[in-house]
């Protein structure tokens, strides 16, 4: 009696086993990494800001740090007392503070106003039967006043264009009207070339010649107190100055 005998396929094992073949995941590669070789993107992650984006915000904060600490310095020099740092940096101080920084006071000694001033201004023309004819007197301050009057931001134009004005014809010319210097007559003719102007911009007309009239009111000092020893100071008088017939630029023609 034969045995049969059961031929294995290739690989086969006595005993009717048969092993298989299997791809084992590579264990060196799987402690905290993600399971199947995909990558899982992150997220809930916000990229820095560029350099240059730090770098030029830091540069405009120094830059605008520098500006104010410049002014501050520019400025207390200009209404500080004279002193040699401000007398050898006058020209650098004026080039900023005016005209946009202009200061009416003085630090430690403020100097207020103390008298109200009322420019007025008249014209003349004589006419191609040489008949000369003189107009009445127009208020130049009181289209300053009425400029400012009830206006939140008043401009810088109508508070001090012609107050400067004249603040620097008195510095330049004292009280006989005679320029003596090329800023006299610069300030002169600056003076003469306001009135003209606004003369012509609310009267028009034709006139080749300005003549300005200023009245000074003092403004009176408050009294010292009640009591038997307290007394009102005396008023000063109230002094109006004419000043000379200007030739303008003919206007009006």
């Amino acid at each position: 009696m034969r045995e049969a005998r059961m031929e294995s396929p290739s690989g086969a094992v006595p005993g009717g086993i048969e092993t298989a073949d299997v791809d084992e995941p590579d264990r060196s590669g799987d402690r905290g990494g993600d399971r199947g070789g995909t990558t899982l993107p992150r997220q809930g992650l916000s990229k820095p800001p560029p350099i240059l984006l730090k770098a030029g915000t830091s540069a405009a904060v120094a830059l605008c740090l520098a500006t104010a600490l410049v002014h501050v310095l520019l400025v207390f020099l200009h209404v500080a007392p004279p002193n040699p740092l401000s007398r050898q940096y006058s020209r650098q101080v004026n080039a900023w503070v005016f005209p946009l920084f202009e200061q009416n006071w003085r630090l430690f000694a403020p100097d207020p106003e103390s008298v109200n001033r009322q420019i007025s201004a008249r014209t003349l023309h004589t006419t191609p039967d040489g008949s000369v004819r003189v107009s009445g007197w127009f208020d130049l301050s009181g289209v300053d006043d009425s400029a400012v009057k009830h206006d939140a931001f008043p401009s810088h134009t109508a508070q001090n264009m012609l107050r400067r004005a004249w603040s620097s014809y008195l510095e330049t010319h004292g009280g006989d009207d005679r320029p003596r210097s090329q800023r006299a007559l610069m300030m002169q003719r600056y003076l003469t070339d306001i009135a003209a102007d606004r003369i012509t911009d609310r009267r028009g007309g034709t006139f080749e010649s300005v003549q300005l009239r200023v009245i000074t009111v003092p403004i009176a000092a408050p009294a010292e107190g009640p009591g038997p020893g307290s007394s009102a100071a005396a008023p000063k008088p109230v002094e109006t100055r004419y000043l000379p017939w200007w030739k303008v630029t003919s206007r009006g023609n």
